[in-house]
């Protein structure tokens, strides 16, 4: 059995750890830890587990979690760095869903998350965690930088087309047009996450510049060994939880010349949780909702040579907690998809 602790138990992608990893059948959950619930039995904060977690909350010390496999950080950026050496010094593995361990660069960390990066020496070891491009890394790496929730839909959407050895498409001009649901702001109060300001509202944010454009460049880099220009633009949706993300893309000659859902198809056929959708499909966030998957699906408007991209992801799951999961499954060489089989809920 994998013994498990999570760092920031009472946050929306620290409780969705706590919904997979209770019913996954390799692991044991250790230590959950809450600076401000010190004690507090876990089921009494959330009745949905109860009789499946059975452990309080702890201190987020080195003595809680010493005895841990893996440790998942569910944390706001600064705490991971802060804590982690002491950990990966120790022989424990470490998974951080937060920001800390994602931009190789610490002048474009200081950048866009406005503190130093106290760590650069663990940061060059780090492995940035989007499973379905860093498998062969993610089997011996000791920290992981999981990938945003964003930067996980628009990577899924363009690999296919950025990993062929030569440009398919016109690499500094691709537009993401990208709608999440509230969760994805955190489990926090602020005035713009408040029912009567999102509700019945659609706004988008970050249009000058938001935190995770340079991870989805790096990471589109790190595919395709070319530099990679996009524009993205998130906005907020009223809804609770799912991300689609629309990309444009133009084709050059040479990609005009492929057919491009018979690449996608056959790049993603052995990838459990990427589904390719018949040509001309329309993914809803739905179809993804509270699930693992990202549904992708192919346009080619008027037969011209903007190809569109649609691509859903649950934010918590595959965009936080569930790529979790995989990654740890991938780290101690378990079935991929162990304890991570959900379907979708509908309606």
């Amino acid at each position: 059995m994998i013994k498990v602790g999570i760092v920031g138990g009472t946050g929306y992608t620290g409780s969705e750890l706590l919904r997979l990893l209770a019913l996954h059948p390799q692991v044991e959950l250790q230590a959950i830890t809450s600076r401000g619930e010190v004690g507090q039995a876990v089921a009494d904060m959330f009745p949905a587990l109860r009789g499946r977690v059975n452990i309080a909350f702890s201190e987020p010390s080195f003595e809680s979690l010493k005895d841990c496999d893996v440790v998942f950080f569910a944390t706001p950026h600064g705490v991971a760095m802060a804590q982690s050496a002491e950990l990966v010094n120790a022989g424990i593995r470490v998974v951080d869903l937060g920001a800390d361990f994602r931009l190789k660069n610490t002048v474009e960390f200081e950048k866009w998350y406005g503190m130093p990066h106290s760590e650069p020496a663990l940061l060059d070891q780090a492995c940035y965690g989007l499973v379905e491009a860093a498998r062969n890394e993610l089997k011996n790496a000791k920290l992981v930088g999981l990938a945003g929730c964003y930067p996980t839909a628009v990577q899924l959407a363009l690999k296919p087309l950025l990993t062929q050895g030569m440009p398919l498409i016109d690499e500094s001009s691709i537009v993401a047009d990208c709608k999440s649901g509230v969760s994805g702001a955190g489990r926090k109060a602020a005035v713009s996450s408040l029912f009567s300001e999102a509700s019945e509202n659609f706004k988008a944010y970050g249009v000058s510049g938001h935190r995770h454009l340079p991870e989805i460049e790096q990471g589109l880099q790190m595919m395709s060994g070319r530099k990679t220009s996009i524009t993205f633009t998130p906005h907020l949706v009223p809804m609770v939880r799912g991300i689609l993300a629309t990309v444009y893309v133009q084709l050059n000659e040479a990609g005009q010349k492929l057919d491009i859902q018979d690449l996608y198809e056959k790049h993603y056929a052995d990838e459990y949780f990427v589904d390719v959708m018949p040509k001309g499909s329309m993914p809803e966030t739905k179809h993804v909702r509270g699930s693992n998957f990202a549904r992708i699906a192919l346009h080619r408007p008027q037969g011209r040579n903007t190809m569109v991209i649609l691509a859903v992801i649950d934010n918590l799951v595959k965009g936080a907690a569930g790529q979790a999961v995989q990654a740890m499954n991938v780290m101690f060489d378990l079935p991929e998809h162990m304890g991570l089989e959900q379907l979708p809920l509908a309606p």
